[in-house]
């Protein structure tokens, strides 16, 4: 199967010399490297979130293959659903699917199921590809949407696939996919979106969980972010750090309902 393009044209560029134009502005290919397991990117439109997730991946050492673990926002197909086989077509050109990584992945876990339907519609993987594809033209992907569960479900979904992950005995760079709070004022998403930060930055999934929970915090990957967070402790993550947040609001100038949007990497 060849997974089409749904928003581009609205969230990024719809032509490639339009899309590598945007991009040359947002990354840095000559930034210094880091070796990471995880990386936590936004999902927005280029023109609102593009600065934060430019930024991150910049300073990334991208491995051949990127696990891209995306919020499921349309609720279409199985709760966690992993793409094994084909590939996902951008203004950039086509994206293979690592099928070996995907089909270790699916094997070692109970809750994965291998399902198309999950992906059709959901943007949230299919916009952090240009920017893989930027920094990496052969990236190959496992793509894997991540639906609203409980905390036990993440951490063994997490556990899961960094299981069928080391079977395979390959490198790969993890990334989750999320916007931090939606439509509060400046003030309150900030306040917000520095619990989650902190949260992440002690790779402490439960915390993340409890305080999106009891804050109310309109993250919208929670799910794929506490996945990416049991999954990158299996592999030996010790510290995480931020590399840049801002909001909607520093782009428009409309600071009383914005969005937060954070770059983190986890090693």
């Amino acid at each position: 199967m060849i997974r089409k393009p749904v928003v581009a044209g609205q969230f990024y560029p719809r032509t490639e010399t339009s899309l590598k134009k945007m991009l040359a502005n947002l990354v840095r290919t000559d930034s210094e490297k880091q070796e990471v397991k995880g990386v936590i990117l936004p999902h927005a439109g280029y023109v609102y979130s593009g600065a934060v997730a430019g930024a991150t991946i910049s300073k990334v050492d991208v491995k051949k293959t990127a696990v891209i673990l995306g919020t499921n926002h349309t609720g279409s197909g199985s709760p966690f659903s992993v793409m094994t086989k084909g590939s996902w077509l951008t203004p950039l050109g086509d994206v293979k699917i690592d099928t070996e990584i995907a089909e270790s992945m699916l094997k070692a876990s109970s809750l994965l199921r291998d399902d198309n339907e999950g992906h059709l519609y959901e943007h949230s993987i299919e916009v952090e590809l240009p920017f893989l594809q930027y920094v990496r033209s052969d990236i190959k992907i496992v793509p894997i949407t991540i639906s609203s569960k409980g905390l036990k479900e993440y951490r063994q979904i997490g556990s899961d696939i960094a299981e069928g992950f080391k079977k395979v005995g390959r490198s790969a760079v993890f990334i989750a996919s999320t916007d931090l709070t939606h439509y509060e004022s400046r003030e309150s998403a900030e306040r917000k979106d520095r619990l989650v930060i902190e949260a992440i930055l002690s790779l402490d999934e439960e915390r993340l969980f409890r305080v999106v929970e009891e804050r109310c915090i309109s993250m919208c990957g929670l799910a794929p972010t506490c996945v990416l967070l049991s999954a990158c402790k299996n592999m030996g993550a010790k510290q995480a750090g931020l590399v840049k947040y801002q909001t909607s609001g520093d782009i428009t100038g409309d600071y009383s309902s914005v969005v937060g949007y954070a770059g983190m990497v986890i090693w």
